[in-house]
């Protein structure tokens, strides 16, 4: 973990803000506080406080202490984000949801579910699925990540090609500005232009303009019938031609992931994929249709993917062989962790037109910077998680990968992408957006921070670099 250094709070907000909290919510003890100061971006720092909030109302009272006050404040799911956001800077205190994990309801005539930030991905999922829907989001840590915490990120995972982000897929937020004034934005329509959109402003803000206490999502109905298959390829520039062939006709996958050699040399050590070993690269394709045209969908995206370099498309046979790619896929990420703990992990997107130029530049900074990096992700959207695999410990490395990660973000600007698809920005990002935003718009948006935050505690120093 890198620590980060912090300040000291009054004893005297301490006892306003354990009022606010409630009995039993509110640690103040440093070994208690400690475990919340971190996120996967193995960043860390002393909370001031962790409160534990368990309604609209109490959330409500403890933003208005802290903005009182003048302490920042910062909100945490369960810790899963990859770019510092919820590191509490300044000695902030921590809000965390874990008390909040209501699924208000689930309305199956109007498509919704309405549920409080604590409650997970997955307990979402099997809620909904009981009605034959499912929410789209779908991010590799589902399992424990929370809806505030995706919302908070826009964070989506593999069914966004065809489903879309949170953005596409809330109605509604129930939360609390910066100075404490409760407020809901959308409606429970799915059509709606009265006013502005908040509801996606607030979406990807990182709780840096508002803390979200309640969100009505809008639900999809299950497909009746899913075919998955593998792709193989003998490179990677042969899988991202196969992308953007893929992307041009009409059957849109539900899923379309990308692994290069590096990638799957990490997965062989754990899993059996039964691949060629000349492979240099596969793409997981999921196709999903009413069972009537399921065939015809799955063969239309396959003759799309045999580009020249594929070197054979197999069906999943079983829902156990879907099981295990998928299983496959979503371990990369953690394995990769334990071969560099502290790897620069990084998800920048990119039009699909341009996934080939980006693949071919990709390679060739790699070879620069002598960096290992290894590519895999949501190549549906053109979104790449470009992880270079670096020691910091290891002062020369570490400049060079600081150079070949500012080379990445130059290259992708260049081909008119975005820095981050879904993991944010928070602090690790934070002083490389700049590049990508126009400076009047940047402006803007600190115009924006400041009406929906005057007293600037809510994350303080993450999402916006200073002007």
């Amino acid at each position: 973990m890198t620590a980060i250094g912090n300040n000291n709070i009054s004893t005297t907000f301490l006892r306003k803000l354990a009022i606010a909290a409630g009995s039993d919510g509110l640690l103040t003890e440093a070994s208690d506080c400690w475990p919340y100061g971190y996120d996967n971006s193995r960043l860390q720092a002393q909370p001031g406080a962790v409160a534990f909030a368990s309604s609209h109302l109490q959330v409500r009272d403890i933003i208005g202490v802290c903005n009182q006050a003048g302490v920042p404040l910062v909100c945490r799911g369960s810790g899963t984000g990859t770019t510092g956001a919820t590191v509490p800077l300044q000695h902030a205190i921590v809000l965390s949801f874990e008390r909040m994990q209501e699924i208000i309801g689930i309305d199956p005539v109007n498509r919704t579910a309405t549920v409080q930030p604590g409650v997970t991905n997955a307990a979402l999922q099997q809620a909904a699925s009981q009605h034959g829907f499912f929410w789209p989001p779908d991010p590799t840590s589902a399992a424990i990540c929370t809806i505030g915490g995706n919302l908070a990120y826009n964070s989506a995972g593999p069914r966004a090609v065809k489903y879309g982000a949170p953005r596409e897929n809330t109605l509604a937020l129930k939360a609390i500005s910066g100075d404490a004034k409760s407020f809901h934005t959308g409606a429970l329509t799915t059509k709606g232009v009265v006013g502005y959109d908040l509801t996606r402003l607030l979406i990807g803000s990182e709780g840096t303009l508002a803390v979200t206490t309640e969100a009505t999502l809008k639900l999809t109905p299950q497909a009746e019938s899913r075919r998955t298959m593998r792709a193989s390829y003998r490179d990677i520039h042969a899988a991202a031609h196969a992308v953007a062939a893929i992307m041009s006709q009409p059957v849109t996958p539900c899923a379309l992931e990308f692994m290069d050699n590096s990638a799957l040399q990490m997965v062989r050590n754990f899993s059996d994929l039964q691949l060629d070993p000349e492979t240099g690269a596969i793409l997981m394709i999921e196709v999903d249709a009413m069972e009537h045209a399921i065939d015809e969908a799955a063969s239309q995206v396959a003759a799309a993917a045999r580009v020249d370099g594929c070197s054979g498309i197999r069906i999943a046979g079983s829902q156990q062989e879907v099981d295990q790619l998928w299983k496959t896929r979503k371990a990369l990420s953690p394995a990769l962790r334990n071969i560099a703990p502290k790897k620069i992990n990084e998800d920048v997107v990119v039009p699909i037109s341009q996934l080939p130029r980006l693949i071919d530049g990709l390679e060739k900074l790699s070879l620069q910077h002598h960096i290992q990096i290894v590519n895999f992700g949501h190549a549906g959207n053109g979104n790449i998680h470009v992880n270079l695999l670096t020691d910091p410990d290891n002062p020369e490395e570490s400049v060079r990968a600081e150079a070949c990660l500012s080379d990445v973000f130059s290259l992708v600007l260049e081909l008119q992408g975005t820095l981050s698809g879904e993991h944010g920005v928070g602090l690790v990002k934070r002083d490389y957006i700049a590049r990508e935003l126009d400076p009047v718009a940047l402006q803007l948006m600190h115009q924006i921070k400041r009406q929906f935050d005057p007293n600037n505690i809510l994350n303080p120093g993450k999402t916006l670099p200073k002007l």
